[in-house]
């Protein structure tokens, strides 16, 4: 059974378990009479059980009334076919196009202003202000899907909400895609070449160790970090000093503080003991879209073609 999860970033996510508790139920004398509310919700897989982040959740049937306060839970259900299920995702969600997107908060959640939307389920990402009770006495069903660690967690979060939103066919295919993508980009990419490098969070700036979720998508390109030797490493995420990052001269530079920040080679250059950098001077600093880079949905996969480039490029050299 899966344990339950915290909300920090390297928060962990165990296994999926489902138990399906429906009956079927059709009336014995006619077997062309009509099936039963109870009977039709037991055909389409529910009454269901899904072990999240806040324990076990039942939903006696499926929602039509999804509100998504977490980024990645809007993009993997869209992903699933959940999108015509969802009518309100947080200020955050900025993929797909299509997401119903509105002002509620996922930082900083209104319970009002959820409950005045009527849902049927809320997915979060975190239990901020403890929102997660403050639902459940108003009997708003909750699923805590915060961040993996792990990429197989990934995969367990994409499975829970399959399972929970009636689509689980549709998230087992999204799966099953994204590990057959993953494996050719990793079993693909060149490992000729030892190359170091330095993953950007912010302009702190913060990095992320191979602990990290991010961490170990890179290492599936036989990528070394520089900040697992960084003072305050075992956190996952260390703040460093120009100076380690200075010294420690990664080949690749990969920024995820672009949208937010507006960083580039230009900008690093300009800091302090930088120019110098090996990746400013062999142009080998990524720009990565910031979100692919904080989201741990089925865009995974293009964050990993990113990665992959890069690492072709540099070896090339």
């Amino acid at each position: 059974m899966r344990p339950v999860r915290t909300a920090f970033a390297g928060a962990l996510l165990g296994t999926l378990v489902l138990t399906a508790c429906g009956q079927t139920g059709t009336t014995a004398t006619s077997p062309a009479a009509p099936s039963s509310p109870s009977s039709a919700a037991a055909a389409a897989g529910f009454p269901v059980t899904v072990q999240a982040g806040n324990g076990a959740v039942t939903l006696e049937k499926k929602p039509e009334r999804i509100i998504s306060l977490s980024p990645t839970s809007t993009e993997t259900l869209f992903a699933i076919g959940a999108g015509p299920q969802v009518i309100a995702v947080d200020d955050q969600s900025t993929y797909p196009a299509e997401a119903p997107k509105t002002d509620l908060s996922g930082f900083k959640p209104n319970v009002e202003a959820i409950v005045a939307k009527k849902p049927d389920l809320v997915i979060l990402a975190n239990d901020q202000d403890k929102i997660v009770a403050e639902l459940g006495k108003l009997n708003v069903p909750v699923l805590l899907e915060p961040a993996p660690v792990k990429i197989d967690e990934a995969y367990d979060e994409i499975a829970d909400l399959g399972a929970a939103t009636g689509n689980k066919d549709k998230a087992d295919q999204v799966i099953t895609g994204m590990k057959t993508e993953l494996g050719k980009l990793s079993a693909n990419a060149p490992k000729a070449k030892k190359l170091t490098y330095y993953h950007e969070l912010d302009t702190t700036p913060y990095a992320a160790t191979s602990a990290t979720f991010i961490g170990q998508i890179y290492a599936m390109f036989g990528l070394t970090n520089v900040a697992d030797q960084a003072p305050g490493a075992a956190g996952g995420y260390p703040k460093l000093s120009a100076e380690f990052v200075a010294e420690s001269d990664p080949d690749l530079v990969f920024l995820a503080d672009v949208n937010c920040c507006q960083q580039s080679k230009d900008t690093l250059a300009k800091r302090p003991g930088w120019k110098g950098l090996s990746a400013i001077k062999n142009d080998q600093v990524i720009q990565l879209d910031d979100d692919l880079a904080s989201r741990w949905g089925p865009r995974i996969v293009d964050l990993a073609k990113a990665i992959e480039a890069a690492v072709g490029k540099a070896a090339a050299k």
